[in-house]
């Protein structure tokens, strides 16, 4: 899954492809990279973040995701509004990817439903200008899973079909470094749900802290490719349906290397 962000303030390309045709050109290229989907988001959940209005939102993406299913590119669309939601499916995205895993807005489960199409159901407590403070577990994976079991229960529900659900677990949403390493490290304990797992850590500031230098300031946004791939590969490793990614072309790569060696096991 390919990262399509056309805002002005997301944390690794805000600003990069708010120009519609920029937005375009770099979704076609991921697309020719390898990029299975484009996800394209009109409203950052960087921490910190403020809310848009639904409007706005729409008026970002609605012209992208027109133009790139035009030009033949399966297109997800990132987003907690169903407003959003509705016209994004309706001008041809095929999935929706929903970081609040359908808390945000309870008419979401209902669009997706009616829709018929794969929805991504992350771990969410809280919108983003809020969310870090509510980063309080005893045991992380398991109240992520347990979290993430009702969000699952309640789009069934409403509806939604078992086989059109997909969970991420919500690297950094309310989430500490620390959190996220053990996530990341028992992904088992999340697919044992029984449903697809998204994986998103693609240059996110918990690898930044890590890759800190001597004086203890954060690796850069953009020098944290190495560190994502390796994520990458230790997720497909662990079983997970799909990464999403910055840089497509770099994970692809990856990917086709761990493919190759997987596929040498058994000769």
């Amino acid at each position: 899954m390919g990262v399509l962000n056309v805002t002005p303030d997301s944390f690794s390309d805000g600003g990069r492809y708010a120009d519609r045709a920029a937005a375009v050109a770099h979704g076609v290229a991921m697309r020719a990279e390898g990029a299975d989907i484009v996800d394209v988001g009109g409203e950052s959940t960087r921490p910190g973040a403020d809310r848009i209005d639904a409007q706005t939102e729409i008026g970002r993406v609605l012209p992208v995701v027109r133009e790139l299913t035009a030009a033949g590119v399966p297109v997800s669309i990132d987003t907690s509004r169903a407003a959003v939601a509705v016209e994004a499916l309706a001008a041809g995205a095929v999935l929706v990817n929903d970081v609040s895993g359908g808390l945000a807005d309870p008419a979401m489960a209902k669009v997706v439903a009616d829709a018929g199409c794969p929805w991504v159901l992350m771990h969410w407590r809280g919108h983003s200008r809020d969310m870090q403070r509510l980063a309080l577990y005893q045991d992380v994976v398991a109240e992520v899973r347990a979290e993430l079991s009702l969000r699952v229960d309640e789009a069934l529900a409403a509806g939604v079909a078992p086989d059109q659900i997909i969970v991420d677990p919500g690297l950094g949403f309310a989430k500490t470094a620390e959190h996220n390493w053990l996530l990341s490290a028992h992904l088992d304990r999340i697919m044992a749900l029984g449903y697809p797992v998204l994986f998103a850590a693609s240059r996110k500031s918990y690898l930044g802290r890590l890759l800190a230098d001597r004086q203890g300031n954060p690796r850069p946004v953009h020098e944290r490719e190495a560190a994502t791939l390796a994520t990458t590969v230790l997720a497909i490793e662990a079983g997970v349906w799909g990464v999403r990614v910055h840089d497509v072309r770099a994970s692809v790569d990856a990917i086709k290397v761990w493919e190759a060696t997987w596929r040498a096991r058994s000769r």
